[in-house]
């Protein structure tokens, strides 16, 4: 072992993070709006929930990234906390899926023609070779995202081989023999570096991967990585809550506290079921046994689904545990508050969803900066300091509106890839400024109406006729 051989699987590691996620951004770019349209059919079902948390998460490679966007969903008001439990659960299962993908390591020479093909030696310069020919054809669109999908996986796979060639030459290595009996000896070591390199990595499945490229030093014991795969729950979820709450109110934290107090049951279930089965003569074979990529990613799996199963039960306890943990908030009232809850930086990966809460807040504005226009005419006819007082109070909230929905505008318009979503974003930016400017007309007409009623002038009824025939005549154009 020497610095070359570490520079080695550092590089190895930066290109297997990177290729995922390339992947996983294309993936969620490209499929955004059939995500946005299944998310938002769940029904309260959890069962439904459970296994659309699996697909999703098996689609777009990332618990993490499925988990967020659950939580802008129920800030949003589109999912409530309840129907988003399952999908919570599902999203642990499918994670496990992308540890199985790189099982594909253990394919030998001694594998028939057929399945040579799925070798990742095999798949890898494959899926490089396609992806650059659809990227340099320059075709706009779905072409792009496909290209990326199919980069992300080569990049994978290549720095998953990098890194199992320098893991290679470490095996005679006393010093990660030597580390790698400790964690079999300590399990609390191996529980506290598995969920520590988790919430640096921030991805449950990178670090499983990792794991698994170590598998090839012949080291690596059941005992040794059991510990490690329950610690990478806790270090993945916790990343997980902290994104979640980054500017998100009760119902949507909830949603970070409801994974942590399910990844922590899943810690003591799986510890005090693998310690008793072991006490009661279980596990002989395998405890002590040398495990490769393939037993690392069934034990994953095999520790998520029994979980998931055993605790399901247990949903309406994590609701209710959650909701002492995360108290409501006074709020005031606020017709854009929801809307602007749903103008959430979970949705930038996903551009359905984030053109969507744009969708809707300049929507909410129009409706608002129409009817402050009808409030602020009917003072014309006959003066209230009251209804003044509520064109100036929605003139504020139209304001504050319009801001979020510019700076949210501003900061997504990076994120977008494709010329259509482009599109409609540049529109959104032209008529966000134009409702704005119906709220202002709203506030001079309410200042006019005002200064008429402090010098004591009024229209004349042959005025009055013709503003209403006005107003009638903008309303129909409007609607």
């Amino acid at each position: 072992m020497n610095i070359f051989n570490i520079l080695t699987l550092a590089g190895g590691l930066a290109m297997f993070l990177y290729g995922m996620r390339l992947m996983g951004d294309a993936l969620k770019e490209s499929s955004s709006g059939t995500l946005k349209a299944i998310m938002e059919k769940v029904t309260n079902n959890p069962v439904k929930a459970f296994l659309l948390g699996v697909f999703v998460t098996a689609l777009i490679q990332s618990s993490t990234a499925t988990i967020v966007i659950t939580s802008g969903l129920v800030g949003a008001g589109i999912l409530t906390l309840h129907q988003s439990l399952g999908i919570i659960i599902g999203a642990n299962v499918g994670t496990t899926v992308t540890g199985q993908i790189i099982r594909l390591l253990d394919l030998d020479s001694s594998a028939t023609a057929w399945m040579q093909i799925f070798k990742p030696s095999t798949l890898a310069p494959v899926a490089l070779i396609i992806g650059i020919v659809i990227l340099m054809s320059g075709k706009p669109g779905r072409s792009k995202s496909v290209g990326n999908i199919a980069m992300g996986f080569g990049i994978l796979f290549m720095g998953l081989m990098t890194m199992t060639n320098a893991v290679s030459a470490f095996s005679e290595s006393p010093l990660l023999e030597s580390i790698f009996t400790g964690l079999g000896n300590n399990p609390l070591l191996g529980y506290i570096a598995g969920a520590g390199i988790a919430f640096v990595l921030q991805s449950s499945s990178a670090t499983v991967g990792i794991l698994q490229a170590f598998s090839v030093s012949g080291l690596l014991t059941f005992k040794a990585v059991y510990p490690v795969i329950i610690g990478i729950y806790l270090g993945d979820c916790v990343t997980t809550a902290i994104v979640c709450s980054i500017g998100a109110r009760a119902e949507a934290r909830r949603v970070g506290v409801v994974n942590i107090l399910f990844n922590l049951s899943e810690t003591v279930l799986v510890f005090a079921g693998v310690t008793l089965i072991h006490s009661m003569g279980g596990l002989q074979s395998l405890w002590n046994a040398t495990v490769n990529s393939g037993i690392i990613a069934n034990t994953n799996t095999t520790f998520n689904l029994c979980c998931a199963v055993l605790l399901f039960p247990l949903l309406g306890v994590y609701e209710k545990v959650s909701r002492r943990i995360v108290r409501d908030e006074p709020e005031p009232e606020n017709h854009f508050k929801d809307n602007l809850e749903a103008l959430s930086p979970a949705f930038m990966n996903t551009p359905a969803l984030a053109l969507r809460s744009c969708y809707d807040i300049l929507l909410t504005t129009f409706r608002s900066s129409r009817e402050n226009i009808r409030k602020a005419n009917s003072l014309l006819e006959r003066f209230d300091p009251a209804v003044y007082a509520q064109v100036m109070e929605e003139e504020e909230r139209i304001d504050q509106a319009t801001d979020a929905v510019s700076q949210y505008i501003v900061a997504l318009l990076p994120k977008l890839h494709e010329g259509y979503h482009v599109g409609i974003l540049s529109q959104y930016h032209k008529v966000v400024s134009e409702f704005e400017r119906l709220g202002d007309h709203a506030v001079n007409v309410a200042d006019g109406a005002a200064d008429m009623h402090r010098r004591g002038v009024a229209f004349t009824e042959a005025a009055i006729r013709e503003l209403g025939v006005w107003r009638g005549s903008r309303t129909r154009s409007w609607i």
